[in-house]
């Protein structure tokens, strides 16, 4: 009797688990709506959980399906999800309706306030009533202030990379620039100053590198729990408790320090500071609130900036022309300013933004957008001759960044790294063609800040350096399989060599006091 009934259990457990991928994997063909044929558990997610083919090349392939169609279904594991291919379409999606699409899924379904609090995890309200709070740590004036503390990492990397010698400067530039990263965000954000380039066993950099190695390593993983919801069953944390703690307990003593001696500081941090004892979004944010806030600024400027900073410095190494041309408009800037390089000037810099632009372009620091349908919305035929499309809430659908900014209907060469493009009449400013930081009023919020990180730290190392292929470069590049962020295949191994030509005037770029305009 005990073996029928096991036997009668197993049997009813496999019906339910048909019926549920059944029902799941019938959504967009019961509903008439054009759609990748799905494999099974996975959907479309098998080649790249399975490290078969690389994040960017995933894209390629979904954006392909149908290149006449504004949109289609596919599904990410059981989940069905739209796929938005059209940038008008998208334009409206983003700006024009984003009351009906303001919020993303969360990130993970645990019980962790550092990744469930965060502004990147929020919805509805408690959304909008914190990116109202955090906006003005982003203003220009607000950047004018950083500035200055970016300079003084940025000269400190600088100097750190022209002292190499010669059977030194074989780097990895990932490595590198994630220890300059780190100082920057942890002075920013925490008003801490770390030497990460010279100590990188200092703790923020630790746990910061143990709080981001989940979504490095298991990103897939995350996916799949996600899905299925059972991270929280399972009681998994994405983030180490140690992790956790010490960010608790850095905010918490930065607060306390601030408040015994009085210090104010115009940073993300301090505004959050402002904020206790008021309601924000119906509520008063906490010590746990303000952390996750803080730790989400680190966490994602971390890795992103990093990241960016990593292929710009590649595809110069790769485009000896490009960082020729470059540390050209960077020596005249020396000499018209005599060294006073102050926020103003680096932002008047054409070349160099159009080097950053169209480094984020081919490398967008996040591959695709997330939204979520938050009221009735109806999408046009997906192709000729079809029906209109209802989408529902709760219905999911995903932004293409990479494909379409990879697109030759919009960029001509697209495969080729072309910063001029960008000097050209044509504006890609808060357009769907180029959303490497998103679009509408759910764009990155600290956008400015990982453009001006970047942006200070190449003027002053391409000022005092050259960066040259080495013997651990691969070329041409080549996305990694083996993570499903965007990296290089074997890491962005590149030699750094002191040029032999550094302009006179640098040395009081970097001395003169009055060039931070605070």
């Amino acid at each position: 009797m005990e073996h029928w009934s096991l036997l009668l259990s197993i049997v009813i457990g496999a019906l339910g688990i048909y019926y549920y991928l059944f029902k799941k994997f019938n959504f967009f063909k019961r509903h008439g709506v054009l759609h990748i044929p799905p494999m099974p558990v996975l959907g479309v997610m098998t080649p790249v959980v399975f490290r078969q083919i690389s994040i960017g090349e995933f894209w390629q392939r979904l954006y392909n399906f149908r290149t006449d169609a504004k949109y289609y279904g596919f599904y990410a594991m059981t989940m069905p999800i739209f796929l938005v291919r059209d940038p008008e379409l998208l334009k409206d999606i983003l700006v024009k309706d984003f009351e009906k699409f303001h919020d993303r899924r969360p990130l993970c379904d645990v019980n962790e306030p550092l990744m469930n609090k965060n502004l990147f995890s929020l919805q509805g309200s408690k959304w909008q009533g914190i990116r109202t709070v955090l906006t003005p740590a982003f203003t220009g004036h607000k950047m004018k202030f950083m500035y200055s503390l970016i300079l003084e990492c940025a000269v400190n990397f600088a100097r750190f990379a022209s002292s190499l010698a010669a059977d030194q400067n074989d780097m990895d530039a990932k490595e590198m620039f994630s220890r300059y990263t780190n100082d920057v965000i942890v002075t920013c954000a925490f008003g801490i100053k770390t030497d990460t380039i010279k100590n990188p066993k200092n703790e923020f950099y630790v746990h910061g590198r143990n709080g981001t190695k989940f979504f490095e390593t298991f990103i897939a993983l995350l996916a799949f729990l996600r899905t299925f919801s059972l991270a929280r069953i399972l009681n998994l944390r994405m983030v180490d408790e140690k992790v956790t703690k010490f960010f608790l307990d850095t905010v918490k003593r930065v607060i306390e320090k601030r408040d015994a001696e009085k210090i104010i500081r115009p940073d993300m941090l301090q505004l959050l500071m402002d904020t206790r004892g008021k309601s924000v979004a119906g509520e008063e944010l906490t010590l746990e609130d303000i952390t996750a806030h803080a730790f989400v600024f680190y966490f994602a400027g971390f890795e992103s900036t990093s990241t960016t900073t990593s292929f710009l410095a590649y595809e110069l190494a790769a485009h000896p022309d490009v960082q020729a041309k470059l540390r050209r408009e960077i020596d005249q800037t020396l000499e018209e300013t005599n060294g006073r390089i102050t926020y103003d000037v680096i932002n008047r810099m054409k070349y160099l933004d159009a080097v950053v632009k169209e480094t984020s372009r081919m490398y967008p620091p996040t591959s695709f957008l997330e939204r979520v349908c938050a009221k009735d919305y109806e999408l046009p035929p997906a192709l000729p001759g079809e029906k209109p499309f209802t989408m529902k809430k709760g219905m999911v659908l995903w932004v293409p960044i990479y494909s379409i900014q990879r697109d030759d209907q919009y960029y001509d060469q697209p495969e080729k790294f072309l910063p001029e493009r960008f000097l050209d009449n044509v504006s890609y400013e808060n357009s769907p063609y180029f959303m490497s930081f998103g679009l509408g009023r759910r764009m990155c919020i600290g956008f400015r800040f990982a453009m001006m990180t970047i942006k200070v730290l190449m003027f002053h190392l391409l000022a005092r350096c050259e960066l040259k292929p080495c013997a651990k470069t691969s070329i041409p590049l080549r996305l990694e399989k083996q993570s499903m962020q965007m990296s290089a295949e074997g890491g962005f191994w590149l030699s750094f060599q002191a040029r032999t030509d550094v302009h006179p005037a640098l040395d009081s770029a970097v001395i003169d006091d009055d060039a931070v305009d605070p």
